[in-house]
C-alpha cells in the first residue's frame, strides 16, 4: 500500500504523551488537507493519535505496522473542521487518588497498555486500555465514581472525556498519573 504524504515525524523511542505533543507541534507548520506520517514505536501511540485526533478534529487516517514500528497517518483539518482542545474539567491529583482506594462505590480505572499496566499499577484498578474502552463501556459501573489514571494524565483526559460522553457522569481524571505514583503499586 503506497499513501501519499506531504510530512514524516519520527516519534520512535517516545511515549506518551510526546507523540501527541509532537505530532501537534508538526500539525500547526502544515496546511489543511495535507497528510502526516507519524513514526512510532510506543504501541499506546495507536489509540492516543486516533483519540487526540477526534477530540480536535483532525482525521486519523489509519495505521500500518511494520515491524516494532506503528506508522499512523493523519489528515490535518481545515479551520471549520478544527475543535478546540479542551482538557477534561475535573481533576484530582495522586495523593487525593490514594485517600480514595478502598471506598464503597469507587471504581480506578487505568487506560494505560497491558505492558504498562502489568509492569506497574494500582492494586485496585481495573484495566482498560483507551483503544478498548468503547467497546468495554458495560464492564465499568455507570453509578461509580470512576477515576481514570493513565502515565501522565493525557490519555486518562481522553478517556475521562469518553466516559462522560457515553453517560457516566461521575468521572474524574487523575494527574500527573503513575509517572509520578507513590502510593501502593504491584506488578503482574
Amino acid at each position: 500500500m503506497s499513501i501519499k504524504v506531504d510530512h514524516v515525524l519520527d516519534a520512535k523511542g517516545l511515549s506518551c504523551p510526546m507523540p501527541i505533543v509532537k505530532t501537534k507541534k508538526t500539525l500547526d507548520g502544515i496546511e489543511p488537507g495535507q497528510v502526516l506520517e507519524i513514526q512510532a514505536t510506543d504501541k499506546g501511540s495507536l489509540a492516543d493519535l486516533k483519540a487526540w485526533a477526534g477530540s480536535t478534529g483532525h482525521h486519523y487516517l489509519g495505521t500500518i505496522e511494520e515491524g516494532d514500528t506503528l506508522i499512523h497517518y493523519i489528515r490535518k483539518a481545515s479551520a471549520s473542521e478544527e475543535k478546540e482542545e479542551v482538557d477534561y474539567p475535573h481533576v484530582i491529583d495522586n495523593e487525593e487518588l490514594e485517600a480514595k482506594i478502598g471506598e464503597d462505590n469507587v471504581t480506578i480505572l487505568d487506560v494505560r497498555e497491558p505492558a504498562e499496566y502489568a509492569f506497574s499499577h494500582i492494586p485496585t484498578a481495573t484495566s482498560i486500555p483507551l483503544g478498548e474502552l468503547e467497546t468495554r463501556l458495560s464492564e465499568l459501573n455507570q453509578n461509580h465514581q470512576v477515576y481514570v489514571v493513565c502515565r501522565t494524565g493525557s490519555r486518562s483526559a481522553m478517556a475521562a472525556k469518553t466516559l462522560e460522553d457515553n453517560g457516566f457522569s461521575n468521572v474524574v481524571n487523575v494527574k500527573p498519573g503513575m509517572t509520578a505514583w507513590n502510593g501502593k503499586a504491584e506488578s503482574k
